[in-house]
C-alpha cells in the first residue's frame, strides 16, 4: 500500500510554505482530515494499521484518542480492531476524559492518532487514561513524521520525540520533512509568509 500516494491523492499532502502547531515552519503539511473525508479509505488504512497491531500480538481492550485530529482515525481503528473507543478532549487548555467515558483498573488502552509527530498530545491525552487507572500498552497513527521510531522502520528516534520507549509504536509509513525556526526559515528568508492550515487554525 503506497500511503504517500494515497495522500496525495486526496490532495492532503499539501506543498507551500506552512507553519505548524509546533511554530516551527516547513514546506509539507499532512492534512489527514482530506484522507479521512472517504470512509473507504479511513476504512481501508483503519484495517491495514489493525493488521499491524494483530500481528505483534499485542492485547488491546480500547482506543482512545485525542480530539480533534485523532477522532476519525481512533474510531476507525478501534472498529478495526474490534474494541471500544473513547476520546479525550480538551476543557480550558488541558485534556480531559468526559461524556460519561470510564476507564477501568489496568484496562489496556492503545492511544491513535492521525498524525504523530513527537507525540505530545497522545501522551497528554494518555497521562489522563493513566490518572484514571488504565494502562497505556501502545500507540498507533496512520502517519509518523519521522521524530519518533515506528515498528518495522529504519527511522531512528530523535531527542524531541515524546512517546515512551518501552511501549510499541505502530504507523502506516514515514513522512520526513525538513523543519524549521521561523527565524531560520528560509522561505521565509525568501519573503514568503507561512499558513497555519489544520485544527488548531484553519
Amino acid at each position: 500500500m503506497d500511503i504517500k500516494q494515497i495522500y496525495m491523492d486526496a490532495n492532503a499532502l499539501l506543498h507551500g510554505h506552512f507553519k505548524l502547531s509546533s511554530g516551527n515552519h516547513s514546506e509539507y503539511y499532512l492534512q489527514s482530515a482530506k484522507v479521512l473525508e472517504d470512509p473507504k479509505t479511513a476504512n481501508l488504512l483503519a484495517t491495514a494499521l489493525a493488521a499491524q497491531i494483530k500481528e505483534s500480538g499485542l492485547k488491546i481492550d480500547t482506543v482512545c484518542a485525542p480530539a480533534l485530529g485523532g477522532l476519525i482515525a481512533g474510531y476507525a481503528l478501534a472498529q478495526a480492531l474490534e474494541c471500544r473507543y473513547i476520546f479525550a478532549e480538551r476543557v480550558n487548555g488541558e485534556m480531559s476524559i468526559r461524556r460519561g467515558f470510564e476507564v477501568s483498573k489496568d484496562e489496556r488502552v492503545l492511544m491513535c492518532e492521525d498524525i504523530i509527530t513527537t507525540g505530545g498530545s497522545a501522551m497528554e491525552a494518555a497521562r489522563v487514561v493513566e490518572s484514571l487507572g488504565g494502562k497505556i500498552v501502545g500507540v498507533a497513527a496512520l502517519a509518523n513524521r519521522g521524530f519518533c521510531k515506528r515498528e518495522n522502520s529504519d527511522v531512528t528516534t530523535k531527542p524531541n520525540c515524546k512517546l515512551p520507549q518501552d511501549i510499541p509504536f505502530f504507523a502506516l509509513a514515514d513522512f520526513t520533512f525538513e523543519m524549521y525556526s521561523s527565524d531560520a526559515c528560509p522561505m521565509c528568508q525568501a519573503g514568503s509568509e507561512a499558513i497555519k492550515p489544520g485544527s488548531r487554525g484553519n
